[in-house]
Formats: structure tokens, C-alpha cells, sequence
């Protein structure tokens, strides 16, 4: 196991009824922000649970947080808080929203002269940020919990993610009646991000972790478990609960301490959403099967123990074992409704291969583990996509 340093200092706020709680957790002596997406906490009764738990306080609000959050749209918030001398800010929605309102407060601040420095240097330039809470309505990214924020800008076709201490929210409420009217595909989307998520902070190579390993092990399982039945039971607390949690625990931190990490699907993933618009978990559930079966030997080790303790595989033959794991993986993601292949979303894999590829080599990184998933290896995972 690695040297680590862990610390997070979200307070969760979780269970029926928990949006009440904002009367104590708002801050009496600030000018408030409420930064929201496309409306549909209206239409599920979330807008009108925080503006009475507001109990009077003057609230701001800002619409139109889009499903992948443009820098464009992030910075209009910016001008506006300026101008207002908002100094908390408010988050209610999913991931995306939650991404957003972290720009957004470290945008506010920012005295370099280019916001968007902030993503080209993974935040390292980033120094403070205004104080923001968060009221969680779609279970997926695990921002309610954590450091990180990804952001697109639809002027040059990028999407680049940042981390800051500057950006952990205050206070996270989780309430998972929340869930109870998200359409299929959210939800559906939620549980591949979760998925791969684990994936990212687990399959690599063993590195003498046996309680983050199975940490990582418990949330899969327990994803597996669940997600049939989220589908046929939507009003269903319990599996609201469980599915909610698994999306905060793993990506709050916790099973990455002392591990090695990828984050190579996501690297590429990010790539097909700011070229061809894909939705985040579409981008992952196409990435992620096919770059297990370009580095498999590299991560066989990993591969034999997961397709063991979670698809109870063990034929003898690791080969096949490895192989069928994938499959199975990929079945997985079917049973959902969410697709694997490039052609299955209109794009066509040799284009996108060369896009990244190009991309990745023009950046002069190289991502993975291993720091082997250079613009070449990002080409060859994605040609296999098609």
C-alpha cells in the first residue's frame, strides 16, 4: 500500500426529508446563490423544498446548468455573482450541476486573468473559493463528496477536469425520494458512472490493499445487485437509498487511499463528449471493455480477481476467465439499456480514434497507471470500438 494523506470534510446530510435541513446548514449572513439545470427540480418539488427550508433568506437563482457544463455558461454565473456580491452559493441537481457551482465559485475568485486556466492546470493555480452547499438529485459522479469538477467548452471542443481542496462543498443533503421521477436513462447513466468510477481506483495492479480492494468489490456488488430492480421499482426507498450511497462512496475518496488509480477511460471518454456530445456514462460504458481488452495483460492480475469475487469465475484457465470477465461487464452495461459501441451513437470509431489519438499527442500526455495510454494506445482502444 501507497503513502497517503485522506481528509474530507463534507458534512452528509442523508435520508426522507433531509432538504429541511437547510434552515440550519445556509448561512444567515450571505448573499445566496441557487444554481440549478433545465428545471426539473421544479417539476419533482425539490425548487419548492429548499425555497421553504430557506425559511425567508433572499435567494438568487441561476438556470440552464447544462448535462455537461459549458465553461460559456459557468462564466454568465460568474458576472452575475460579481455584480451582486453573491458570497454563498447553492447547488440543487446532479453531478453536473454540482461540477459547475465548483467552477463557479472558484471562477468568482480567481484574480489570474483567464478563468480557464483553472481547467489547464488541473486547478494547481486555484488558491480559494467561495463556500458552497449542495442538495444531491441524481446519484452518479460522487461531487457531492468530493474535490473535482469536469467542464466543457463548446468554443474549442474541450472538456478538462480540475481538483482543489479550495472546492469540497460545506454540507451535501441527499434525500433519495429525490430519485423517484428521473427518467430511465439517468438513471441508468448514474450506475454506469458509479461502475466505472470503482473501476478507475481498482483495476490496475495489486499493490497489497485487501480492504480497499474489497471496499471497491462491495460497491460493484452491490451495484450488480440493485440495478435490476432501481428499474422495476422506482418508487422503491430502500433501493433509491442503497444506489444513491454506492454513487458518493466511490468517489469520495476512500477506496483510492494507498492505491494506484487509472482514469484513462475517463481521459478518453471526456475526449467523445466534447467531439460528438455523448453523454458521460455512454462515453465510458464504450471506452471502458475495450480498453481492458487492449492492456489486459497488464492488468490480468486485477481482472482474475475481479472476475472471481464478482462473477464467481474461476475455470482454471485465466485466459478465458479474463475474457468472459469483460463480456460479462459489457452485458452488464446492456442490461441497463446503455450501449458499448461507437456505431451504436452514430460516430464512426476510425474518425474518433484519430481525433483522440491526435488530441492526446498534441497535449503531449500520456494517461493510466503506468502512465502508458499515450495518443497511440488511445487510438488503438477506440478503433476497437466500432
Amino acid at each position: 500500500m501507497n503513502n497517503f494523506v485522506y481528509c474530507n470534510p463534507v458534512k452528509i446530510v442523508f435520508g426522507k426529508g433531509s432538504i429541511a435541513e437547510l434552515k440550519e446548514l445556509l448561512p444567515a449572513n450571505k448573499k445566496i446563490m441557487m444554481i440549478y439545470g433545465g428545471g426539473s427540480i421544479k417539476a419533482n418539488g425539490v425548487y419548492d423544498q429548499v425555497l421553504d427550508a430557506a425559511g425567508g433568506r433572499k435567494i438568487t437563482e441561476f438556470a440552464g446548468i447544462e448535462a455537461n457544463p459549458l465553461y460559456e455558461t459557468c462564466m454568465k454565473a460568474v458576472e452575475i455573482i460579481k455584480r451582486e456580491n453573491i458570497t454563498f452559493l447553492l447547488a440543487a441537481g446532479g453531478g453536473s450541476v454540482i461540477d459547475a457551482t465548483k467552477f463557479i465559485a472558484a471562477a468568482s475568485l480567481y484574480a489570474g486573468s483567464d478563468p480557464w486556466d483553472i481547467l489547464k492546470t488541473g486547478g494547481q493555480c486555484l488558491k480559494s473559493a467561495l463556500p458552497f452547499g449542495t442538495v444531491l438529485t441524481l446519484a452518479a459522479t460522487g461531487s457531492e463528496m468530493n474535490p473535482n469538477s469536469v467542464i466543457s467548452r463548446a468554443k474549442t471542443q474541450e472538456k478538462l477536469a480540475f481538483a482543489s481542496p479550495a472546492v469540497y462543498p460545506q454540507f451535501s443533503i441527499l434525500d433519495p425520494e429525490t430519485l423517484y421521477s428521473l427518467p430511465g436513462r439517468q438513471i441508468a447513466n448514474g450506475i454506469v458512472d458509479t461502475f466505472v468510477h470503482v473501476m478507475e481506483q481498482y483495476m490496475t495492479y495489486d499493490n497489497n490493499a485487501p480492504l480497499q480492494d474489497r471496499q471497491a468489490e462491495a460497491v460493484i456488488s452491490t451495484l450488480l445487485e440493485l440495478s435490476p430492480h432501481v428499474f422495476e421499482e422506482p418508487e422503491d426507498y430502500d433501493l433509491k437509498a442503497n444506489l444513491m450511497w454506492c454513487s458518493t462512496q466511490a468517489l469520495n475518496g476512500l477506496i483510492a487511499c494507498g492505491q494506484p488509480q487509472d482514469w484513462s477511460t475517463h481521459m478518453i471518454g471526456h475526449e467523445l463528449t466534447a467531439f460528438y456530445g455523448l453523454d458521460h456514462a455512454q462515453s465510458l460504458a464504450v471506452v471502458l471493455p475495450s480498453l481492458w481488452r487492449c492492456r489486459k495483460e497488464f492488468k490480468k492480475q486485477k481482472l482474475l480477481r475481479y472476475a472471481k469475487r464478482i462473477f464467481n469465475i474461476d475455470t482454471g484457465c485465466p485466459g478465458r476467465d479474463v475474457d468472459e470477465a469483460i463480456n460479462k461487464t459489457e452485458e452488464f452495461f446492456h442490461s441497463v439499456k446503455v450501449p458499448t459501441k461507437l456505431s451504436d451513437y452514430g460516430v464512426d470509431a476510425k474518425e474518433a480514434a484519430e481525433k483522440v489519438r491526435d488530441r492526446f499527442n498534441a497535449r503531449k500526455v500520456a494517461h493510466g497507471e503506468r502512465a502508458e495510454i499515450t495518443g497511440d494506445v488511445a487510438y488503438e482502444i477506440l478503433a476497437g470500438c466500432k
